[in-house]
């Protein structure tokens, strides 16, 4: 007997809803687009017949009265994050909210408190964590396979500093890189390391051009055990995503750890001394996996693999290593 699949509405049309989450969910097992909504019903219907989804609505409010839908996506600009994501759960909908999941750990932690009281799943989009490449590479860690881990380095950069009308120019809407691409290597490194930085040091390039944003920024984040990662994160930069784990007896490299990856399947590579072992995966789209996941939470079927809990601690992380780029000083977190 099959399962009735969830039916999702999208509050918004963003590119990344449009080019990314939208083909993810239909290649899902568990789910189905149903909905999507904008400001402009023309608009909204322009893109449903782009995408061929049945239903159209000319405000976000008119959705989320749409009693046949499960789960509400939001790509909306960061400081809408929060409204919507309330809104939503009150309307008794389960939420997938872009990453970063609010404006700061304060929001986070009220969105966190709702989704409780209103006994629905609302998750942050992270979706590069649920590829089994990390999983298998948590085991290979766990299994001593590089020894104790010494050092993480990790980086996101693109360069999309031609434009100078983008909603990451806005720094009271949460605009910056930190928020936008520094949130996949310092989430990968907690998660790697399964516990919160001390202290953080950042040092950022701030554009007047860009609406006085960080266009670019370095930082350290210190952990217990004297181990650190050293990011990087950049929207006026070459593209690249890479991440690299340093243990004492080898290093696991990822030449690209944040993106979806093609048909060829996905790739990595264990280094020890001059042996360089390279352990591919097949093709897995993190779009649908993410979706199947939350879809597997919202039946009961399991456990979250990331509850807000864990949005709430990476927004402390991420406030604190802008502030650290503002003042330029060291920031000790609690």
């Amino acid at each position: 007997m099959s399962i009735q699949k969830l039916k999702w509405g999208i509050l918004g049309c963003a590119s990344i809803a449009k080019r990314s989450v939208i083909p993810g969910i239909r290649l899902s097992e568990h789910n189905e687009v149903k909905a999507i909504a904008s400001r402009s019903l023309e608009t909204a219907q322009a893109t449903a017949a782009e995408l061929q989804i049945p239903v159209a609505y000319g405000s976000y409010e008119e959705m989320l009265d749409d009693s046949d839908l499960d789960v509400i996506y939001i790509p909306l600009p960061n400081h809408l994050h929060k409204e919507w994501s309330i809104r939503a759960a009150r309307a008794g909908k389960h939420v997938l909210c872009e990453k970063p999941i609010a404006l700061n750990s304060v929001e986070a932690a009220e969105m966190a408190q709702v989704a409780r009281k209103e006994n629905v799943i609302m998750a942050e989009a992270f979706m590069y964590r649920y590829h089994p490449r990390y999983k298998l590479i948590k085991q290979m860690i766990a299994d001593g396979e590089i020894g104790e881990i010494r050092h993480i380095r990790g980086g996101f950069t693109f360069n999309n500093g031609a434009s100078n009308d983008n909603v990451r120019y806005v720094k009271e809407w949460g605009g910056g890189s930190l928020y936008d691409v520094g949130c996949y290597p310092i989430s990968a490194a907690r998660y790697i390391l399964e516990r919160e930085p001390i202290a953080t040091t950042v040092q950022a390039m701030f554009s007047e051009k860009h609406g006085g944003v960080d266009m670019m920024a370095s930082g350290l984040l210190e952990f217990s055990d004297d181990v650190a990662l050293a990011f990087d994160c950049g929207m006026w930069a070459a593209p690249r995503s890479p991440l690299e784990i340093i243990g004492t007896d080898g290093i696991i490299e990822l030449p690209n750890a944040f993106l979806s990856h093609t048909e060829e399947g996905s790739y990595f590579y264990v280094r020890k001394g001059d042996d360089v072992k390279e352990i591919k995966t097949p093709y897995y789209n993190s779009y649908a996996l993410q979706a199947d996941a939350m879809a597997r939470t919202i039946r009961g079927e399991e456990v979250q693999q990331f509850p807000l809990e864990d949005a709430v601690a990476n927004m402390k992380v991420l406030e604190a290593c802008l502030q650290a780029a503002e003042t330029g000083t060291r920031i000790v977190m609690n």
